[in-house]
């Protein structure tokens, strides 16, 4: 079966939609531009399928990428595919942004450890063994300092990702050759390696409705901080 699938990835500032049938790759569309994902990503789309000669409701099912990374974007990015799939009645496939860069190192020799920027001197991480071609998790995701991430990292690894770029010179000082990073272009994540996740799980039978895909923050939002911090003083 050659599933026609959409997925959409507003993780980072780098933006991108695939278009996908089966295991054969039609179109992507990756802008790491200035701007929000709202002012961008349905436009990308709508050109991609048009270019391609497709239309939403033609879809079999919707892939996104639901996290860890940039709030609002995974807000435009799961809203929007929500929408799509409501109005369709098709599935939708989450997977994760972390696995999504692991999928750019297919057979690496070492562990791979994808980094996204969390802000606050914080990254978003997870370590993959990627050996046998989909990544299988080493050290589950979560948020926490360089530091302590490397505190946990002994043996060679792979660094991929916004966050690895960023501290480069930290793991550099702290692993010096023990770590290896990927090619500049490769720290983006893709929505065509999403995609590659996507079928799997579709396949898997782990499609979802709709209503049942949520973002996923890890870290709780400014917000929460903000409301958590109003209610301790208040308690006090």
């Amino acid at each position: 079966m050659s599933e026609l699938i959409l997925t959409v990835d507003t993780s980072t500032p780098a933006g991108s939609v695939a278009l996908s049938r089966g295991e054969e790759l039609l179109g992507e569309v990756l802008l790491h531009l200035r701007g929000t994902h709202t002012d961008r990503i349905l436009g990308s789309m709508n050109w991609m399928l048009a270019e391609a000669g497709f239309k939403p409701s033609d879809m079999d099912a919707f892939g996104v990428v639901v996290g860890p990374g940039s709030f609002t974007g995974l807000r435009v990015g799961v809203g929007t595919v929500k929408g799509l799939a409501y109005a369709c009645g098709v599935p939708v496939v989450g997977v994760s942004s972390l696995e999504t860069l692991a999928t750019q190192c297919p057979a690496s020799a070492y562990p791979v450890c994808a980094l996204i920027d969390a802000r606050k001197k914080e990254v978003y991480a997870s370590v993959f063994d990627c050996k046998a071609g989909e990544p299988a998790s080493v050290i589950p995701e979560q948020v926490l300092s360089p530091d302590a991430l490397l505190d946990h990292l002994h043996d060679d690894h792979l660094f991929i990702g916004s966050g690895a770029l960023l501290y480069r010179d930290l793991i550099r000082q702290r692993m010096g050759e023990r770590c290896h990073f990927v090619s500049w272009s490769l720290n983006l994540p893709r929505a065509s390696h999403a995609a590659m996740l996507v079928l799997s799980r579709l396949r898997d039978g782990q499609g979802k409705t709709a209503r049942e895909i949520m973002p996923r923050y890890i870290r709780a939002s400014e917000a929460e901080y903000m409301l958590a911090a109003k209610g301790s003083s208040c308690s006090g």
